[in-house]
């Protein structure tokens, strides 16, 4: 029998204070991906879409708007910590430790730090988790702490599933007879 069961992301009972989160999908920081994001943004900073203004100072090369290395990371994360997110309800102390350069490659983990249900919402839960990002090299880069609400197991919205595909149980039944 083959197992169709997926990654879900966790649910709130699935947070376990302390417990550490190595996001697996690290991501190079292109040129493109610097000058887009910081075009898109519209960051008029010249340290990061020109390089030969940024080939003339300390760093010699131009530098990764920090707003990108921030939404990498947080990317990076959601599998872990906000797949089942009902809000994101923010960012704080947002640390940039070390520059990243085009042709860095970002890798991240998250810790968390608290988790409770919500006073507010019964379904939902409140997680919070401390981020750092870090290069190639291992050298931590960034660091952040999120809050976000994410949903109970089974409160939350539900993928569909093709209408002829038999139900689970159904399927173990067949396999058994076998």
């Amino acid at each position: 029998m083959t197992d169709r069961h997926r990654w879900e992301g966790r649910f709130l009972e699935d947070f376990v204070v302390g417990d550490i989160y190595e996001h697996p999908i690290g991501r190079t920081i292109t040129t493109a991906d610097n000058m887009w994001f910081t075009l898109l943004t519209q960051n008029t900073a010249r340290l990061h879409i020109d390089h030969h203004y940024s080939s003339q100072t300390a760093h010699g090369q131009p530098l990764v708007n920090s707003a990108l290395t921030l939404a990498v990371a947080t990317g990076q994360s959601v599998m872990d910590v906000s797949q089942n997110v009902f809000a994101n309800l923010g960012w704080d102390d947002v640390r940039l430790v070390h520059p990243v350069f085009e042709g860095d490659t970002i890798y991240s983990e998250s810790e968390v730090l608290s988790v409770r249900e919500s006073k507010s919402r019964p379904s939902t839960g409140i997680v919070r988790v401390r981020t750092r990002a870090l290069n190639q090299k291992g050298e931590i880069v960034l660091t952040f702490h999120r809050t976000v609400m994410v949903y109970q197991r089974g409160e939350g919205p539900v993928r569909p599933v093709p209408a002829d595909r038999p139900p689970d149980d159904e399927l173990t039944e067949e396999a058994g007879d076998e």
